[in-house]
């Protein structure tokens, strides 16, 4: 990087700028990813720059990032041209609760906030791990995530992870560690045969069509379809591996399986 801290950040998805947000070092990005929409002021304070697999590489260069923040494999063409460029890019690859919080941790080294990214991974902490020791009625219910409708994919790992924080049973707890979403695709046999009690439901940016799920062939004898207990949970807090994920996406998992939200507070990146 030509400056320590970066003073010119471009965030390539959503969860660093959330998370820079809560540090409070928004004024360093530069640019973000058109997904990114927490706090809610990053649409108009910041420049759009890039969606999740490509990228508009004339406008990121003339931002003169000393920092790009990308994210994972599926943006492995954006960084070699970044790298092409003579960019200096930093790739995360969190696919769990615990590499959220290494993110994070990471994220405030980047920047020079060191004792406050660990201070907010921290609190983090302790709410997982308050959420994860209230006391709940047994047995847990049995819970199928579906992140995406055709083929059926279930959830990430920290999805999975989530769901038993809330208190819940994924259903199929063996494909977590799975990373590639073509690993995670299940038949619809599969479902019916695990009998989830709640289907979780967040198909990747467009929007959830219970009936459509409660019309699929023998789907009808499901608990969770024959109770009605089909509930979106919307993509922009629960696929995003950051704050979001484990806040309102933790929050509304709870409220699926309970009928209540967490009384916990969250930290708040509206400032």
């Amino acid at each position: 990087m030509r400056h320590y801290p970066p003073r010119r950040i471009v965030c390539l998805t959503e969860e660093t700028v959330e998370a820079l947000y809560l540090l409070g070092e928004q004024d360093r990005i530069v640019g973000v990813s058109g997904y990114a929409v927490r706090p809610p002021q990053v649409r108009r304070e910041k420049p759009r720059v890039s969606a999740f697999v490509s990228a508009d590489m004339p406008k990121i260069l003339a931002l003169e990032p000393d920092l790009v923040l990308a994210f994972s494999d599926l943006q492995a063409g954006i960084v070699a041209d970044l790298v092409r460029a003579g960019v200096d890019v930093h790739v995360f690859n969190q696919r769990d609760v615990a590499g959220i919080l290494a993110m994070i941790r990471t994220l405030g080294a980047l920047v020079g906030a060191v004792e406050r990214a660990d201070q907010l991974a921290q609190g983090f902490e302790q709410r997982l791990a308050t959420i994860a020791a209230t006391p709940r009625p047994s047995p847990r219910p049995k819970v199928y995530f579906e992140e995406w409708d055709d083929p059926l994919i279930s959830g990430i790992g920290w999805v999975s992870e989530l769901i038993e924080i809330a208190g819940g049973a994924d259903v199929f707890p063996e494909l977590r560690h799975r990373q590639a979403a073509k690993d995670r695709i299940v038949s619809t046999e599969a479902v019916r045969e695990a009998a989830p009690d709640i289907i979780l439901a967040s198909w990747c940016g467009k929007k959830v069509v219970p009936a459509r799920i409660r019309a699929r062939d023998g789907w009808s004898d499901i608990p969770a379809v024959r109770n009605d207990r089909i509930v979106e949970i919307k993509s922009p807090i629960i696929l995003q591996p950051g704050p979001a994920a484990l806040t309102d996406g933790l929050d509304a998992i709870v409220a699926a399986l309970w009928g209540t939200r967490s009384e916990l507070s969250t930290p708040s990146s509206e400032a």
